[in-house]
């Protein structure tokens, strides 16, 4: 049951405001972090694993994997990684953390925060996965929307991290092409290359069997590569043939064709500066492009071939470029 808990663990982000997401209004860290909250989250995850435990087998476990019971663990990664974006950031123990420092180790990097209730949880699993693998694996935690530095200090010497943390910034969470939910953990290879994504709480065999795939170590699970299609890197999202909620079966493929270009062309305007396809995969509640996708769709069914000129993509940012700046 703990293992089912791990794998429907997140915290929602698309349910917030741009602004909320994006710079940090989530919840009062003090109050995040007091017993009462963690015991009634842990709860609601633990009753929510037990729902899904009973009412949806066989299941999808998030991130790419299928399993049903009885049946060997499968773990993907990507057929053709992208580099991951070079950073070097100050510590909270002074030193400098250099993603460059951990070449020819496999790299698990953590973006999480210390009010987040399954980042808290899962922060003892990367603790002994660290100890397990320490001399091919490096665990780098980043931490955001956590302005107090100090309380991320007392944390980690409380629960015993092992491992480099560092404050992120919003410049590094959009180059790993956009952080949507806590935890969010990125799986690089010992070339420096990003090989998986995960989102939400996960259980650490899963990451462990993935560390030693990479490793070239036995493992008791099935590995299969697959093409980033936008699930790793934004940038991609011009790969896919499906966006989430977006119903394209009545379209036929010259007009499905069509669509995912003008979706791929047109900007989102909920305040992402993603493209409608980047803003489908990164935040599939957004009510926006959601809305805008729906009516390009109707519009090519109706055979409409040309992009709405209402909505032109000239002052889009790039899916790993800097965040937009706040406005007052």
């Amino acid at each position: 049951m703990r293992q089912i808990a791990r794998q429907v663990a997140v915290w929602p982000w698309s349910k917030l405001t741009f602004s909320e997401r994006h710079f940090g209004h989530l919840t009062n860290p003090r109050v995040a972090s007091s017993g009462i909250f963690l015991t009634c989250m842990k709860l609601a995850i633990y009753r929510f694993g037990l729902f899904l435990f009973i009412a949806v087998l066989p299941r999808a476990l998030p991130g790419g994997q299928q399993q049903q019971q009885g049946e060997q663990m499968v773990i993907r990664l990507i057929r053709d990684p992208d580099p991951a974006p070079a950073f070097a950031v100050k510590g909270i123990d002074g030193s400098t953390v250099d993603l460059a420092d951990a070449h020819g180790k496999v790299v698990l990097l953590n973006f999480w925060a210390t009010w987040c209730g399954p980042c808290r949880m899962e922060v003892p699993d990367l603790v002994e996965l660290q100890k397990k693998y320490q001399d091919k694996l490096q665990v780098i935690g980043l931490v955001i929307d956590d302005a107090d530095e100090d309380s991320v200090r007392k944390f980690a010497k409380r629960y015993s991290i092992n491992y480099p943390v560092a404050m992120a910034t919003d410049e590094m969470r959009f180059q790993f092409g956009g952080v949507p939910a806590l935890p969010t953990s990125f799986i690089i290879d010992a070339q420096g290359r990003v090989v998986q994504k995960h989102i939400g709480l996960r259980d650490p065999e899963l990451y462990e069997m993935e560390v030693r795939a990479l490793l070239g170590l036995p493992i008791n699970a099935r590995v299969e590569t697959f093409e980033d299609t936008g699930e790793i890197f934004l940038k991609h999202a011009n790969r896919a043939s499906d966006l989430p909620g977006v119903d394209m079966t009545k379209l036929t493929p010259a007009q499905k064709t069509v669509a995912l270009h003008r979706m791929n062309e047109d900007t989102c305007t909920c305040g992402c500066q993603y493209t409608l396809a980047q803003c489908r995969i990164y935040d599939s509640a957004c009510r926006v492009s959601r809305e805008r996708t729906a009516k390009i769709v109707a519009e090519c069914a109706n055979g409409a071939s040309t992009p709405n000129q209402n909505t032109p993509n000239q002052n889009a940012v790039p899916a790993q470029a800097a965040p937009p700046a706040v406005h007052p």
